[in-house]
């Protein structure tokens, strides 16, 4: 939005004008952040305060003494290196399987125009009316009659089908231009070359915002994994935090949460210019 629709440009010249219009935008702007940021800092500072002083009321806002050992007596308390290990074998197989079958029927639909297709289309993108809690049941009787029980591939499976990223791949390859599409077929390259040297290089944006989804979703995912490990070694960050927060102190159990927080945070700085690039090239060309 621009500036001309919220202050005219008369007003906007004037000194007066202008540093009204700054003064309120950086006032906006501020807020927001401190909304969103402020928690970050209150769990992160929380787990530098003394057990009695978390405790207290009122808070204190400032830790009156900083103490780092919450962090370092989570590490070692709560296996958080095994468990975090788990955490990245579960997110990253399912995040591969999921990419791979994804962006392979989203580009049959897209491209290749099978019969039926917008049929099937429909019926994939019917079971987002489905809540997730009424597959729970159907999953687990499924992955337990095929002996997948503490084991990884219990989480990949069901990550695999994943109807919304599949649209959102497929309305990003309805997009784009067909005479480079055409110019590749002309040139000798089949469906899968084209795919390969030619689609996916030019869907880098929205397989890094897929790619962040099927990440964030394995990491947070809570009711799942805890149906599906009983063996505490095994579990993910997610379900060793509660299962193993009894007896454990407050402080030491928001440390572990912040350290459990900063994969994910890392990740979306890291690619924080590709999934923007993502989501906009989703809403141009859609």
């Amino acid at each position: 939005m621009s500036t001309r629709t919220l202050i005219s440009p008369a007003v906007l010249a004037r000194p007066r004008g202008r540093a009204l219009y700054w003064s309120v935008f950086t006032a906006v702007v501020l807020l927001f952040a401190l909304a969103f940021l402020f928690p970050v800092y209150w769990m992160v500072t929380g787990a530098m305060k003394s057990p009695d002083e978390i405790a207290r009321t009122p808070p204190t806002l400032v830790p009156a003494h900083w103490h780092l050992g919450g962090y370092t007596d989570a590490w070692e308390l709560m296996q958080l290196p095994q468990h975090l290990w788990n955490t990245v074998v579960q997110a990253a197989g399912a995040w591969a399987c999921q990419l791979v079958l994804c962006t392979a029927a989203a580009y049959a639909l897209s491209k290749l125009r099978p019969a039926f297709g917008k049929l099937i289309l429909g019926g994939i993108l019917a079971t987002l009316m489905v809540p997730a809690q009424a597959l729970v049941v159907p999953k687990y009787l499924t992955v337990a009659d095929l002996g997948l029980l503490n084991d990884p591939v219990a989480i990949w499976l069901p990550a695999v089908a994943n109807a919304f990223n599949l649209y959102l791949l497929k309305r990003f390859f309805d997009q784009l231009p067909r005479d480079v599409l055409e110019a590749a077929e002309i040139d000798g390259a089949g469906k899968l070359r084209t795919l390969w040297s030619i689609v996916l290089p030019m869907s880098r944006p929205v397989l890094g915002v897929v790619s962040i989804f099927a990440l964030v979703a394995v990491w947070q995912d809570f009711l799942w994994p805890l149906m599906v490990f009983s063996d505490t070694d095994k579990q993910p960050i997610s379900v060793a935090l509660v299962q193993l927060s009894q007896n454990i102190q407050l402080t030491v159990l928001i440390a572990a949460m912040v350290i459990a927080s900063i994969p994910m945070v890392a990740l979306f700085l890291v690619f924080q210019r590709h999934i923007i690039a993502g989501i906009s090239a989703g809403s141009t060309k859609g």
